[in-house]
C-alpha cells in the first residue's frame, strides 16, 4: 500500500505546512530567552502587569478573526522579515538591551505570518499586533523623559484647582504646598501608568465598535488628553481631602483607591466617545446611502 504524495491531517496538508512549522522552531529556539524574560516582567514588575492581559487578549482576538480565506503565502518577503529580525536579535543581544531584543521577536512573528499568509494577513490581524507591541515595556530612560512632564502637567492642573476652590496652594515643580502639608507628584499619580493601559483600550474599542479609520485616530489621540485631565483632578481630589477633612487621605488606601477610581472613569470616558462616534459614523453613513 503506498502513501499518498501529500500527507493530509483532515483538510490540513502537512507538506504545504512544513516551511512554516520548520520556521516556526526556529522561532522558538531564537527567541526563547526574550520570550521568557518578557513573561517574568509581567508576573514581577508592576508597571509591566498589563501584559498578562493585553497579550492573552491578542492571541484570543486574532484566533477570532481567523485567516483570510484568500491569504496567500509571500516566502521571499516573509524570510527577508525573519532575516532582519534575526539581525536585529544578534545585535540587541549584543548590546544586552531588552526592549529592542523583545520587538525583534514580533518582528519576526510578523515575518512568519507574511511568511505563512501574506501582508494581507498581518493587516487583518492589525489590532492584536498592535495590542502586543503595546505589552512589551517601554525602557525606563523613555518612561522617565515622558513620565515627568506629565507630572508637571498634572500638579499644575490640579494646584489650579485647588487655587480655584480657595485653597492655599503654592506649585514648585511636581510638589504642591498646602498650609502644614505638601504633597508630592510622583510618577504613580503622572498618569502614565493608566496611560498604556488607555491606549490599550482606545486600540481595542476603535477596533471592534469603529469603522472610520479617522474615527480610531480621534479616539487613540484623546487618551492622553484624558489620562493628563483626570490625574490632574486626582491631584485637586487629593489635596482638597488633605486640606478639608484629613492630612492621612493623601496616603495608603484612600489614595490608591482614588486612582482605581480615576481609572474606571476614564475607560467610561472613552466608552462615551467611541459611542459618540459610532453615532456619527451611522449618521455619515445613511447621508452618503441616501445621496
Amino acid at each position: 500500500m503506498t502513501l499518498p504524495a501529500r500527507l493530509r491531517l483532515g483538510r490540513i496538508d502537512v507538506r504545504a505546512l512544513a516551511p512554516t512549522l520548520a520556521a516556526a522552531a526556529v522561532f522558538v529556539v531564537l527567541f526563547r530567552e526574550p520570550a521568557t524574560t518578557l513573561v517574568r516582567d509581567w508576573w514581577h514588575d508592576p508597571e509591566a502587569g498589563h501584559g498578562l492581559l493585553l497579550a492573552p487578549l491578542a492571541v484570543y482576538l486574532a484566533w477570532k478573526v481567523g485567516v483570510r480565506p484568500d491569504a496567500r503565502p509571500a516566502h521571499l518577503a516573509g524570510l527577508g522579515l525573519l532575516a532582519a529580525a534575526v539581525l536585529l536579535r544578534y545585535l540587541a543581544g549584543l548590546a544586552a538591551e531588552l526592549f529592542t531584543l523583545r520587538l525583534s521577536m514580533l518582528g519576526a512573528a510578523a515575518g512568519l505570518v507574511v511568511f505563512g499568509w501574506g501582508f494581507g494577513q498581518l493587516r487583518r490581524w492589525w489590532l492584536p499586533a498592535s495590542l502586543l507591541v503595546l505589552s512589551v515595556p517601554v525602557p525606563a530612560v523613555v518612561l522617565g523623559s515622558v513620565a515627568f512632564p506629565l507630572q508637571l502637567k498634572a500638579s499644575q492642573f490640579g494646584a489650579s484647582l485647588l487655587a480655584w476652590r480657595h485653597v492655599p496652594v503654592q506649585l514648585a515643580g511636581n510638589v504642591i504646598n498646602l498650609p502644614g502639608r505638601s504633597l508630592f507628584v510622583t510618577e504613580a499619580c503622572s498618569g502614565l501608568r493608566s496611560l498604556t493601559a488607555l491606549i490599550a483600550l482606545g486600540l481595542l474599542v476603535g477596533g471592534l465598535w469603529l469603522r472610520s479609520p479617522l474615527s480610531r485616530l480621534v479616539l487613540l489621540a484623546s487618551t492622553l488628553p484624558v489620562a493628563i485631565l483626570l490625574n490632574g483632578f486626582r491631584v485637586f481630589l487629593t489635596g482638597f481631602l488633605v486640606h478639608y477633612v484629613d492630612p492621612a487621605l493623601g496616603d495608603g488606601f484612600m489614595h490608591y483607591t482614588e486612582g482605581w477610581a480615576i481609572f474606571v472613569i476614564a475607560f467610561g470616558i472613552l466608552g462615551l466617545m467611541a459611542w459618540g462616534l459610532g453615532a456619527v459614523e451611522h449618521t455619515l453613513g445613511r447621508r452618503s446611502s441616501h445621496a
